[in-house]
This record gives structure tokens, C-alpha cells and sequence, in this order.
């Protein structure tokens, strides 16, 4: 017959338990884990930058996974705003030029630089941007994507003595922020198909 001391471990056992976290699917069986096409996700990027370069957000937004995330030092967004952003960036650049160098898919993984350069609209100042781009994909599709540049080299380029000199304070960037999140809602708003 158990003991009440028994019993009490085994409680605290069952705790414990319940406590743990979740493994991922495929961490109990390797077999399982899903695995990636290097050169199929390679072909992927290419395609991205390609249809970037040609301002067709169309063909960017084929490439990306329902569940994208973006995250660049002006936006954070999800699902359709992502393809609505480059809807808008695509049509504001009418100038724009992209080069793309360093297209490269591993594990899950993608990375590439690209230079854009184009006429900022609200300043009309020209703008050269270097973008450092990581990936992730899932299922043959971009699921996340992250944009890191100098925000102050973008600044004082796009903003010319402002930018110099408010460029690196953190008020500037949340103006910047503010203004082009608020412009993607008011172009969402007159484009229902990005719509929740």
C-alpha cells in the first residue's frame, strides 16, 4: 500500500510534468524535421529581389508564406501588411534601383545585400541604401524576413542637416516611425485587399 510520502512524490512528479515545455515537432524523431531545398530557396530569393527590382510587389507577395513577418528600424508588421508595404514602397519609387549581391539559402536560412537607390518623395533628396536581408522560410515560401541599415546614413541622406544632426537620437527614428506606419494605415485603407 502507498505511503502518503509516496504519494506526494509522485504528485510533485506528475508537476513537474505538466510543467515542462512542449518540444517542437520532429525534436522526438530526426526523421521527422523538416527538411529544406537549398537551391529551390536560393531560386526563391532571386526571384524576390528580381520582382523588387522591376517594382512588382505582385510577384514579392507570391513569395511569401500567409504568416510573414517583417521587421526592418521603421517597421514591424505581419501577414498582408507586409505585401501592402511593398505595394507602397513600389509605387512611391518610381526611381527606384535595386541590386541585389550575396543571394544565399542554407537550412531554413537566406541572406543577401542589396542597394537601393531612389529619390526620398518627401524630401525629394536622392537616397543610396545599403540593406543587410536574413530570412526564414517554411514550407517553400519567405515566413520571416529582417532589413537592418544605418538609419542614420539613411537620415542624413534623405533629411540632409536634420538628419546629421538629429539622425542618431532616438526622437527622429520614432518621427520617421510614426510617419511612414501612419501612411501604410491610410494606404491599407484605400487598398481592401490587404484588409484583416
Amino acid at each position: 500500500m502507498p505511503t502518503f510520502s509516496d504519494m506526494e512524490n509522485s504528485a510533485m512528479e506528475n508537476s513537474a510534468m505538466e510543467n515542462l515545455p512542449l518540444r517542437p515537432a520532429g525534436a522526438l524523431n530526426p526523421s521527422a524535421a523538416v527538411k529544406h531545398d537549398d537551391a529551390a530557396e536560393t531560386a526563391l530569393l532571386e526571384t524576390y529581389y528580381a520582382c523588387l527590382g522591376n517594382r512588382d510587389f505582385r510577384g514579392m507577395a507570391a513569395c511569401h508564406h500567409p504568416d510573414i513577418k517583417f521587421k526592418d528600424p521603421i517597421f514591424n508588421l505581419g501577414g498582408k501588411s507586409v505585401a501592402a508595404m511593398w505595394h507602397m514602397l513600389c509605387e512611391s519609387g518610381q526611381d527606384m534601383k535595386v541590386e541585389a549581391s550575396g543571394i544565399r539559402a542554407e537550412n531554413g536560412r537566406g541572406r543577401a545585400r542589396w542597394v537601393a537607390v531612389y529619390t526620398f518623395s518627401a524630401t525629394g533628396r536622392k537616397v543610396v541604401n545599403v540593406i543587410d536581408s536574413s530570412f526564414r522560410f517554411q514550407v517553400g515560401k519567405i515566413i520571416e524576413e529582417r532589413d537592418e541599415f544605418d538609419f542614420w546614413k539613411w537620415s542624413r541622406q534623405a533629411m540632409g542637416l536634420t538628419g546629421w544632426i538629429f539622425g542618431w537620437m532616438p526622437r527622429l527614428l520614432q518621427t520617421v516611425q510614426a510617419k511612414a506606419n501612419g501612411n501604410l494605415e491610410r494606404f491599407i485603407g484605400r487598398h481592401p485587399e490587404y484588409g484583416v
